[in-house]
């Protein structure tokens, strides 16, 4: 038997959090919701979840300034950022600042559902390399931190039609 996924929803619209808490609810997932970014922090002081889906716009600390924090101490965390105001800068400013995803309000549950499964194998990839090998062998080419990020950078602009240079 598998172990679910664990996901946490941060967004100040009550709404939003009911509708994606039952949408991953129903495909399995474990889900805790939050109002705000400072009881996200919180949180992640006690334990950690596979993948996090943050509103841009929140009063208090932004979804950007979380993600940034997130970052610094959590850098494996695959984090999706939500808002209603998709704008190139938005988006372009959420990638810089290390999102895995970024999805657009008001956006298709079923996309946002299928975001977060992505994210959360990512998380699990990560947690198994990150845990120490039992083989003398030495790393593979791609296999490198340094390669995987550049694999999560690819998969994060993919869809995008943003010209990068990697």
């Amino acid at each position: 038997m598998s172990v679910p996924n664990v996901v946490w929803v941060i967004d100040d619209d009550r709404s939003i959090r009911w509708v994606l808490e039952k949408a991953f609810q129903k495909v399995g997932m474990q889900v805790k919701t939050f109002a705000n970014a400072d009881s996200v922090l919180l949180a992640l002081e006690r334990e950690h979840p596979d993948a996090l889906i943050s509103d841009i716009r929140m009063p208090g600390m932004d979804g950007i300034t979380l993600l940034e924090r997130i970052r610094e101490t959590y850098p494996s965390l695959p984090v999706i950022i939500m808002t209603a105001h998709s704008d190139l800068d938005s988006a372009v400013s959420a990638y810089h600042s290390g999102a895995f995803e970024y999805l657009p309000k008001p956006f298709d549950v079923t996309e946002a559902i299928e975001q977060v499964q992505r994210a959360c194998r990512l998380s699990k990839e990560v947690k198994l390399q990150q845990q120490p090998s039992q083989s003398n062998n030495p790393e593979i080419i791609g296999e490198a931190p340094a390669m995987q990020e550049v694999f999560r950078a690819i998969g994060r602009l993919a869809r995008s039609n943003i010209t990068v240079l990697i």
